[in-house]
Parts: C-alpha cells; structure tokens; sequence
C-alpha cells in the first residue's frame, strides 16, 4: 500500500500548523529557570511546548543537556557532559509539588561518559518524588544504558510505573542514532520487561517521514510486541533546523490513524499515533486507559 504523503519540499500542511498559546510558557519557565532545571520540551524544540507548559506538563531533563551522542535528527545539544548535580533532585521534587503533578515524565540526554549511563541519577530523582509527592506518577524515559544489566535493574527498582525507551525509526534508517544499534534497543525493552515483570509497563516511540515504508513500520510493531512492550507513540518528524535530517515526506493523519488501527490490532495496549505526538505527549492517558477498562 502506498503511504499517504504529503511532498516534503513544500510548506507545512494545515494539519502540523500547531497553534500557540501566548503567554503559556512564562510561568514554567520562570520556575526552571529558578531551580536551574532542564526540560527536554525546551531542548529538543518540541512543537507541543506552548501546549503543555499551559496545562502545567513537563518532561525533565535529568543529568544536564548536553548529550555524548550526535544523533542526526535531535536538537539536544551534544559535547562534553558537566558533572552529575544531585541538587537536581530536590529541584525536580520541589517543582513537582509547586505544580501539583500528578504524572511526571523523566528523561536525560545520552550520558555513556557515567559508569551506569546515569541510572542511579534517574533511580534518586524518581524515588525522591515518590517519597515527598505520593500522589505523583513517576514516568521514566530512559537512553539505551549500552543494554548494561546493572543499570537497568537500578531504574526497575526507582519505582517508576513506566519505563520507555524510544527505539526511534525503522532498521534501515539507523544511520541516523549515531552510536546506537536496532538491536540493542530492542535487548533493553526485553531486559527490562524479564528483569521488572508484569510490575513494569514499557513504551517506545517512532518518528515517521523520514522515508520508512509501512511495511518496515509494520514489522518493527510486531519487534516491539516481541519483547513485551505494549505501549507506543507515533509522531510526525520535523527537523529542528535545516542542519538536521530532512523531512522526507509529511503522513497525512488518515495513515496516522491506520497505523495506530494495526497496532492496536496486533496486540498494543494504547498507541498515540498522530502528527503531533510525541513519546511524552500526554503521557498519562496510556494509564489512564486501564481505569476505564
């Protein structure tokens, strides 16, 4: 079947016209800013910004911002890491409860310069919100860890309900993760669902319009299905600036939505799957599914 496009050389159509909210970003950032806090709403440019700084969500970005990768398509900034700040964690804490979260996404840049890739950074963080939150939600979006045993085991046990990993794109478009491999990604999903059991919920992401096929797409559910993950974002690619990855092609919301019907269809607990979506956009709706069933 072909896939429903839109020519990527022209401009964006109606559908990824995102409208802004004016004024919504002050607050949280004010509060980052006063804890020197991170986001990777912030970092990686992302379009649902305005949207989510309104409603009071967003994603950490634990372990600094800068990266130790150089993935082609990510707008984090990549160089020499600073050292790890525990004070990182009372201020993600103290943020929470200011806000009044009820669900809260972690996540870091790659950090391969820390002995356990900063999985006892993510472990402090998450538990330490728990402890002073108990209300809170705790979702951790973690890098690849290089698949080490050890590290996983520390982020199983920081009593976060979900645990993502996002494998990204299709094999064949892996030149893009600079430092990363298929493969591995798909060992850590695995990992983590034989370390943690039916206690922990795991999630991935993809980006489409980068020239994947939905055969390849098709596949790579079925990889995820595989080693128990069962939830699953699909979003429209969109290159931070013209010094990244092209945009291929612009998929309509029609094969948005035909994708999620085969996921779901091949056995996702909850999949987003829209232009927009992201692997922490709304995030709290792939639990809150559950209560309805």
């Amino acid at each position: 079947m072909t896939i429903a496009t839109s020519k990527a050389n022209f401009k964006k159509p109606e559908w990824l016209r995102k409208k802004l909210v004016p004024n919504a970003q002050k607050e949280m950032e004010q509060l980052l800013g006063d804890h020197k806090l991170h986001t990777i709403c912030q970092e990686a440019k992302c379009p649902n910004i305005s949207e989510c700084f309104a409603k009071k969500n967003a994603t950490f970005l634990i372990l600094g911002n800068i990266c130790t990768r150089r993935c082609t398509y990510c707008n984090v900034h990549t160089g020499k890491p600073t050292e790890v700040d525990l004070n990182e964690i009372e201020g993600v804490t103290t943020s929470v409860i200011k806000l009044g979260l009820k669900f809260v996404v972690i996540t870091s840049p790659a950090r391969d310069d820390l002995a356990d890739g900063g999985a006892s950074q993510f472990y402090r963080v998450t538990k330490n919100i728990l402890e002073k939150s108990p209300g809170t939600q705790v979702e951790i979006l973690i890098p690849d860890f290089k698949a080490d045993e050890e590290a996983l085991k520390t982020v199983i046990k920081s009593g976060a309900t979900i645990i993502g990993h996002n494998v990204e794109t299709v094999p064949s478009l892996y030149h893009i993760r600079r430092n990363a491999s298929y493969e591995r990604s798909l060992e850590v999903l695995k990992k983590l669902k034989e370390l943690g059991g039916d206690e922990i919920k795991t999630k991935s992401a993809l980006m489409v319009g980068l020239g994947e096929t939905e055969e390849e797409m098709v596949q790579v559910f079925k990889d995820l299905l595989n080693v128990g993950c069962k939830f699953l974002s699909i979003g429209q690619y969109l290159a931070p600036t013209g010094e990244y990855e092209k945009v291929k092609e612009f998929v309509k919301p029609e094969q948005f939505q035909r994708y999620k019907d085969i996921a779901m269809d091949l056995g996702f607990e909850f999949v987003h799957s829209t232009p927009y979506a992201r692997s922490s956009y709304l995030a709290h709706e792939y639990l809150g599914h559950e209560e309805s069933h």
